[in-house]
């Protein structure tokens, strides 16, 4: 049974239709958890900083943010990061630290059955 999306936002209804599919393709439980909070109001998804990253990941890792990255905080390591949302700042920085800012759809189409992604947020 479909779920509805009561969601006004084209792309992020999309997003969320994309991320249920490959969960349920793939068998990979890390995209049904992505999009159930994506699905989330938007106050209920918490906002990650660059900070945070540098802290909790190891260099190389993919990190997938369900939500809003932000640019508080230094990223001295290189690191795939995929987010639904930028600050202009936060995606200078991963580029500046040697690392790629993808959206939530590009990691989704380069690892749909998620092996070695991480969510955070």
């Amino acid at each position: 049974m479909l779920r509805s999306i009561r969601k006004e936002n084209a792309e992020l209804v999309h997003t969320l239709i994309e991320l249920r599919r490959a969960a349920k393709a793939h068998e990979a439980p890390l995209w049904g958890a992505v999009a159930e909070r994506l699905a989330r109001a938007r106050h209920q998804r918490p906002a990650v900083n660059v900070g945070h990253l540098d802290r909790v990941a190891n260099p190389k890792e993919t990190i997938v943010v369900a939500g809003k990255l932000l640019a508080d905080g230094d990223l001295t390591k290189p690191l795939t990061v995929a987010a639904f949302h930028y600050s202009v700042e936060a995606r200078l920085k991963i580029h500046n630290a040697g690392g790629t800012a993808l959206s939530i759809e590009e990691l989704l189409k380069a690892r749909p059955d998620a092996v070695g992604v991480r969510l955070l947020g």
